[in-house]
């Protein structure tokens, strides 16, 4: 075993022993139920932990990560994890959160190369390839960047909301809420991004009204005056 995996052990026990000096019956709560309210649908980026971002334990956050946060009808991996959430586990809300600094999403604004992983962007190129003539107006890269990421996480949003498995739940009166949010790494908030939708039709108008938001936010900051666009 190498030194780096065996750091990895002394980790787990160490942690495993300081737990349960804090809290006798941590561990028993975990094995004992899975009831969580909430899905995280987040990047796999190591930077982002879902359940410290946002203050819960283990068993309170059901969790799916891939590399930029997307969630497309031909993913069953992804489709699978949702239909449990919902279906299974009952949860409340769902939250698809990006994040600021986003190499996935860096990926695509500047047209890198990377291998197999960019057949995998092709979904987040495809968001970018809709808005091509507003993100082209913005001359601070790193302001494109940031929009291209909640772009992203609003239109993973709405993916789900027109999923069967979302239709279904909301055709038998179920109460789930998908949400779209984007994490900073520079200070550890959230961002909401102003969809919070119970329906298709309500993702659909949201997602617009937050994307015309977004860019006349935009608009202003360019022209220092508050003109719309």
């Amino acid at each position: 075993m190498s030194d780096e995996i065996a750091q990895l052990f002394e980790n787990n026990r160490a942690w495993s022993d300081r737990m349960q000096a804090e809290d006798p019956a941590y561990f028993l709560r975990l094995v004992r139920q899975q009831s969580p309210e909430y899905l995280w649908i987040g990047c796999s980026d190591s930077r982002v932990p879902a359940n410290q971002i946002v203050g819960l334990d283990p068993g309170e956050v059901f969790v799916h990560r891939n590399v930029a946060n997307v969630v497309v009808h031909s993913d069953l991996n992804a489709l699978s994890v949702i239909q449990f959430a919902v279906d299974i586990l009952r949860v409340k809300h769902i939250l698809v959160v990006g994040h600021y600094g986003c190499g996935g999403v860096r990926a695509v604004i500047n047209d890198e190369k990377n291998g197999l992983v960019d057949n995998w962007l092709r979904h987040v190129r495809d968001v970018r390839d809709r808005y091509v003539r507003q993100l082209a107006q913005m001359d601070d890269l790193s302001w494109r960047h940031d929009r291209m990421c909640e772009l992203n996480a609003i239109h993973q949003a709405v993916n789900i909301c027109h999923t069967t498995v979302l239709r279904d739940a909301w055709q038998r009166g179920q109460d789930v809420t998908v949400h779209a949010w984007c994490y900073s790494l520079q200070n550890g908030l959230v961002n909401n991004l102003q969809v919070s939708a119970r329906s298709r039709e309500e993702a659909d108008e949201q997602a617009h009204n937050a994307v015309a938001r977004m860019f006349w936010m935009t608009g202003k900051r360019r022209r220092g005056d508050g003109t719309p666009e």
